[in-house]
C-alpha cells in the first residue's frame, strides 16, 4: 500500500474508530489520544508491512491496547484496569458493525459545550481537520483554537456514547448541521494545501448530511444543508481543469455539472421552502439552486440572487455573507456599487484573501487595472491553498500584461 493510499485510508477510518472506541471504554479525551496512536502506527507500518485484512478492526485493536496501557500507567484509575483489558481482548468489530460518527458527531455537540468549542471539537474528531484549518475556519488564532479544542475534549470525557432522547436533540441540532457545512466547505474548497478540494471530506459530510435527514426527515434546515451540499458539489466537475487548476463559476463548461445532483438538490429545497419555516441553509440552497439552473453565468437571475443575499445577511449578519453580497451587487448595479459595499469589510473579516479577491475582480471589472492587480497580489500573497494562490498570481500577470500592451 502506497503512502498517500494509506492516509486517504486512515482519513476515513479514524471517526467510525474513536467512535467505537469512546463506545466502549468511555473518556473521550483518552479516547482521542488513543486513536491518534493507533492511526500513527498505521501510517508508519501499512505502506511497508501491508493493509490489513480488517484495518477498521486492527486500528481498534491498536487503540484499546495504549487505552489499556494508559490505565495501567494511572494508579488513580485502578479500578478501571481490570474491565478495561477484559474489554481489550473481546473479539475485534466485524466489517459490518454500525457506524457510530454520527453518534460521536452528536455526543461532541452536548450542551455543556458552547458552539464556539463543540463545533471545533467535532470537525477535529469527525472531519478529522487540522487545527490551523479549524482556526481559519473560524478566523482565530490557532493557539486559541489549540486550548479551545483540549478544554472541549476534558469536557466532553464524561459524556455518555449514545444517541440522546429526540426530545433533546433539537438543542443539538444547529451545532451539528454547522459542523456539517464547515466540513464541506473545507471539502469543497480547501483552506490549504496542493490541492483546491479535498473529496474525502466534502463526501463525508454529504453522507452525514443524509444520515441526519434519515433522522429527522421533517427538519426544513436539515433539508436544505443536504440541498445547498449537492447543489453545490454538482459544479466539481467542471471546477478544475486536467492539471488541477481552479475554473472560476464565470468560465466553467456547465455541460459538465452533475445533473442528477441538481434534480435532487431542486427537489430538497423546493419542498423545505414548502414548510414556511425558512433558515440560512435553505436560503444558501436557494442560491445555489439559482445558479445551477442558470444556462450561463449571464443568463444568471442575479436580482433574485441579490434578493437572496440580503435575506441571508439580515438573518446571520455574517461578514462573509455581504462579501458574497457584493458580487451580486456588481452584477446587478454595477462594480461601483459592490466596491462600496466592500468599505469597513476588512475590520470584520480581518486581512482574509477573499476580500481582497473580490476587490481585485470588481476593480478589474470598473478599470481600474492598477489597483486590480495589486489586490491580485495582495489576495496571492494571503491564501494558503496553492492552487488559488497559482490562480490569482496568474490573474494578476495576465492584467499586469493586458496594461503593458495597451
Amino acid at each position: 500500500m502506497t503512502g498517500g493510499a494509506a492516509e486517504g485510508l486512515l482519513r476515513e477510518l479514524a471517526p467510525q474508530v474513536l467512535g467505537a472506541v469512546v463506545r466502549r471504554y468511555g473518556n473521550f479525551a483518552s479516547a482521542e489520544d488513543a486513536v491518534q496512536e493507533a492511526l500513527l502506527a498505521a501510517a508508519t507500518q501499512w505502506p511497508v508491512e501491508g493493509e490489513p485484512d480488517n484495518p477498521r478492526s486492527w486500528l481498534i485493536r491498536v487503540a484499546s491496547r495504549r487505552m489499556v496501557d494508559q490505565f495501567r500507567r494511572d494508579d488513580a484509575r485502578r479500578t478501571r484496569e481490570d474491565l478495561a483489558a477484559s474489554w481489550s481482548r473481546t473479539p475485534p468489530d466485524p466489517p459490518s458493525e454500525r457506524d457510530d460518527t454520527l453518534i460521536l458527531m452528536i455526543m461532541c455537540c452536548h450542551p455543556s459545550l458552547s458552539p464556539a468549542s463543540a463545533i471545533p471539537l467535532a470537525l477535529r474528531a469527525v472531519g478529522g481537520l487540522t487545527t490551523r484549518e479549524i482556526a481559519a475556519a473560524f478566523l482565530v488564532p490557532e493557539a486559541t483554537m489549540a486550548q479551545r479544542i483540549s478544554r472541549a475534549k476534558v469536557k466532553a470525557s464524561d459524556e455518555p456514547f449514545g444517541l440522546p432522547e429526540p426530545d433533546k436533540r433539537a438543542e443539538r441540532m444547529r451545532s451539528v448541521l454547522h459542523v456539517l457545512y464547515l466540513l464541506f466547505n473545507e471539502g469543497y474548497a480547501s483552506s490549504s494545501g496542493p490541492d483546491l478540494s479535498r473529496t474525502d471530506l466534502s463526501g463525508e459530510a454529504i453522507r452525514l448530511a443524509r444520515g441526519v435527514r434519515a433522522a429527522v426527515p421533517e427538519d426544513p434546515e436539515v433539508a436544505g444543508l443536504l440541498a445547498l451540499m449537492v447543489l453545490t458539489d454538482a459544479r466539481r466537475p467542471a471546477r478544475t481543469r486536467a492539471d488541477g487548476e481552479l475554473v472560476p463559476l464565470a468560465e466553467q463548461e456547465r455541460t459538465r455539472w452533475d445533473r442528477g445532483l441538481i434534480s435532487e438538490g431542486v427537489a430538497l429545497i423546493t419542498e423545505a421552502l414548502r414548510r414556511g419555516q425558512v433558515g440560512e441553509y435553505q436560503v444558501q440552497a436557494a442560491i445555489a439552486a439559482v445558479h445551477d439552473q442558470a444556462a450561463s453565468y449571464g443568463d444568471t437571475d442575479w436580482p433574485e440572487i441579490l434578493s437572496l443575499y440580503g435575506l441571508l445577511e439580515r438573518m446571520t449578519g455574517n461578514p462573509m455573507v455581504t462579501l458574497n453580497k457584493a458580487v451580486a451587487t456588481a452584477m446587478v448595479q454595477g462594480p461601483g456599487a459592490g466596491l462600496a459595499l466592500l468599505d469597513g469589510l476588512d475590520e470584520r473579516l480581518g486581512d482574509h484573501h477573499r476580500i481582497h479577491s473580490v476587490r481585485a475582480h470588481l476593480l478589474e471589472q470598473a478599470g481600474d487595472t492598477d489597483a486590480a492587480v495589486a489586490e491580485f497580489r495582495d489576495a496571492a500573497r494571503r491564501t494558503t491553498n496553492l492552487r488559488e494562490q497559482h490562480y490569482l498570481t496568474t490573474e494578476a500577470a495576465r492584467l499586469a500584461t493586458e496594461r503593458a500592451h495597451d
